[in-house]
């Protein structure tokens, strides 16, 4: 060897040592992933390589990703490796190598090998006692050298603790927050297992077997219409009616006629005697949804019915007495409205004995892959299509979206990316079948995202895990992420987080000084 090429060599080297230790200084694993996985192509020669990460309990793969390869790629090497070899490395936690799988004795047998006449293969495990996972490289032609062998576990060894940080962060998003007050209320219905989850379910345990009045608030689409049919589930009154109206979907001149029933002849569509919602929910519950919308005069009548319960169908001079529970919901800010002579002050005080809040789908961004695949699941029942897996790169791309419509919006997204899905007829859901319209600029040129904006996202996710690990809580965060106060505010600002700290804070007021009594209180 010529002393140039033995300075080209020792370059290379030290090029590979210090990107090593590069990459062990990241403190996030997911988006280094591609970096990490080329250095490992280019100093090999493999033209494919492949990561799968495991923890102690979970007999599949908890994460994989590959070199430069869309969804569709990574699901067909997924299929095409030899899980054999894996399970091999996996097994012994030691390198395995062959120059061809084909011709070795060791793996010619194996399915997965004859059908993709796999060749050479480097598979070596990642961590000890035992393996995280594998790095699986193939195609190199002709014969994996020492050196090659030397780096691919080389680096498998710097690779594992970020691997094992990031399997147990993985684990840590998977704890089910909602376990035990699952284990005191009926709510199969409602998915997911973040602490806000959780938070709003014992809330609802808490007032569900009261027979008292709620208010439930939030933005439009976060399920409030089935936070109310578990309320009512969960009631004395379960085995009777459940009744919803929405309000704000009645014209206003029928409006008291549908809540209070009429008399015939009391209005010109009176042609007979009709009974109301009120008298339909006897029993039961009533469920007034979009309460907010209500005229003047119908709000008048409804804080009748709520403090005497009892009240008039139109037309009719006689009182009725009522046996329901009324349920009511709003996505309207009622005090602002109060404010604004919109609505009563004094139902608003009245609904407002016992109010839940309904967090929006940005405070609940741990339930999002649950959510997604839930949805897939459904939106293939209700088509009568087979079953889908989601690929992680969709969650992922679910999880970091904005959905102002919330649940109602991701159902519906998810509901028509199943339909593209079997239009292509593919066994699994894929980002651009979630996102047509993003991926398609994705591959029409558009600019990938820059470094400062991938660190910024980066940086919101992971202040904001902080605050919810923390509860909120800035002087914890702050501690945590060893940062001052006044730093962690002004990040809180740049990343657009003010809001979900004050919106968090004022659940927590809410909830300190709601009675728990169920008696009135102003």
């Amino acid at each position: 060897m010529s002393v140039s090429q033995d300075d080209g060599t020792l370059k290379t080297e030290r090029d590979f040592y210090r990107r090593l230790l590069d990459l062990g200084c990241k403190v996030e694993l997911e988006p280094l992933l591609d970096e990490a996985l080329a250095l490992i192509v280019e100093v090999t020669g493999a033209t494919t390589a492949y990561l799968e990460l495991h923890d102690e309990q979970a007999a599949k793969p908890r994460f994989w990703k590959g070199y430069r390869l869309s969804d569709r790629d990574v699901e067909a090497i997924r299929a095409s490796i030899s899980h054999g070899i894996i399970a091999q490395a996996l097994g012994e936690g030691r390198t395995i190598e062959t120059a061809s799988a084909t011709h070795d004795e060791r793996f010619s047998d194996l399915g997965s090998v004859r059908q993709n006449a796999i060749q050479s293969v480097l598979c070596t495990p990642v961590g000890t006692e035992p393996p995280l996972g594998v790095i699986y490289l193939q195609g190199k032609r002709g014969m994996w050298t020492a050196v090659d062998r030397e780096r691919a576990e080389l680096f498998a060894q710097q690779l594992a603790p970020l691997a094992d940080r990031f399997v147990r962060r993985d684990g840590d998003r998977a704890l089910d927050h909602t376990t035990e007050v699952r284990g005191r209320i009926r709510c199969p219905e409602i998915v997911g297992r973040s602490r806000p989850l959780a938070q709003l379910l014992h809330s609802v345990a808490s007032v569900a077997h009261l027979d008292v009045d709620v208010l439930i608030t939030g933005p439009s689409g976060t399920g409030k219409s089935m936070l109310a049919r578990t309320i009512a589930n969960n009631s004395q009154r379960s085995q009777g009616a459940f009744v919803e109206l929405n309000c704000a979907a009645i014209p206003e001149a029928l409006v008291e006629s549908e809540l209070f029933g009429a008399e015939r002849g009391a209005h010109s569509t009176a042609t007979r005697r009709v009974a109301g919602k009120v008298a339909a929910a006897e029993g039961g519950t009533l469920f007034l949804d979009e309460v907010a919308e209500l005229s003047r005069d119908a709000q008048a009548k409804l804080l009748q019915l709520l403090e005497t319960r009892e009240y008039h169908p139109l037309g009719s001079t006689a009182a009725i007495r009522a046996d329901v529970r009324i349920v009511s919901a709003t996505n309207a800010d009622l005090e602002q409205r109060v404010a604004a002579k919109q609505f009563r002050e004094d139902l608003f005080y009245r609904l407002h004995v016992m109010p839940i809040e309904v967090p929006g789908l940005t405070a609940r961004r741990d339930d999002i892959a649950e959510l997604v695949e839930y949805f897939t699941q459904e939106s293939c029942k209700r088509h009568k299509l087979p079953q889908l897996a989601v690929s992680r790169r969709a969650l992922a791309a679910c999880e970091d979206a904005p959905w102002p419509g919330h649940l109602r919006q991701l159902a519906h997204a998810i509901e028509a990316a199943v339909i593209r899905a079997h239009g292509e007829r593919a066994t699994t859901l894929l980002e651009h079948h979630v996102f047509p319209k993003a991926t398609a600029n994705k591959g029409s040129g558009a600019a990938p995202m820059t470094l400062e904006a991938a660190t910024r996202q980066f940086q919101r996710r992971h202040v904001r895990e902080a605050l919810e690990q923390n509860d909120w809580n800035i002087s914890e965060t702050a501690r945590e992420l060893d940062l001052a106060r006044s730093h962690l505010y002004n990040l809180l600002r740049e990343l657009d987080l003010r809001g979900e700290v004050d919106a968090a804070k004022g659940r927590a007021a809410r909830e300190r000084a709601s009675p728990d009594d169920g008696k009135p209180r102003r």
